[in-house]
């Protein structure tokens, strides 16, 4: 049996540094034997189906890859296709009233609890809000992610220490789930 993955690549293609083409990164996870492997935009995501593994063993196969042939080093979580649909359809804000601008998931390495967040003072950035998922951060920003006070408190140390952590906006989310449906 093989199961569908997308893999998310933090941090690539942005403001010219750590460039990855993604024919590059398509031939290079053919390279170590993965089925259909397909990439989404040029913002790191691949999509691919493969007989053995798990999320993390992939996630650290496919980063040493990065490493090995781009020379420099790139986080990569990789989530199955039954994970992705659980993150759509667990959304708490009325996604299909929003832009996909102004909603967004980050993606945990791990779970994380509401005591990491504790020190964030949520009436300071209303509109904006965020809610826990599983190993997951769901991001409402009416105005988007890059001007966004919740972001800005989000990426601090304490908040993010020992957390690997990509976040993709809501058509992303979407895409993903459907290109790992099969």
């Amino acid at each position: 049996m093989t199961t569908t993955y997308a893999a998310l690549l933090r941090g690539i293609n942005v403001g010219g540094a750590k460039k990855v083409p993604m024919a590059e990164l398509r031939s290079l996870l053919d390279g170590l034997g993965l089925d259909d492997v397909r990439t989404h935009l040029q913002s790191g995501q691949a999509v691919f189906r493969a007989g053995t593994g798990d999320e993390e063993s992939w996630a650290a196969t496919i980063a040493e890859a990065v490493e090995r042939h781009f020379g420099f080093t790139v986080d990569v979580l990789v989530r199955d296709h039954a994970y992705l649909a659980a993150v759509v359809d667990a959304c708490p804000f009325p996604a299909a009233e929003l832009e996909g601008k102004q909603l967004h998931v980050t993606y945990c390495s791990e779970p994380v609890d509401a005591e990491r967040f504790a020190g964030i003072d949520q009436a300071a950035v209303l509109p904006e809000e965020f809610r826990i998922g599983d190993r997951c951060l769901y991001l409402y920003t009416p105005n988007g992610l890059g001007r966004s006070k919740l972001a800005e408190q989000l990426a601090k140390p304490r908040v993010t220490k020992g957390v690997t952590a990509t976040t993709r906006n809501w058509n992303t989310v979407v895409k993903l789930r459907e290109l790992t449906a099969g």
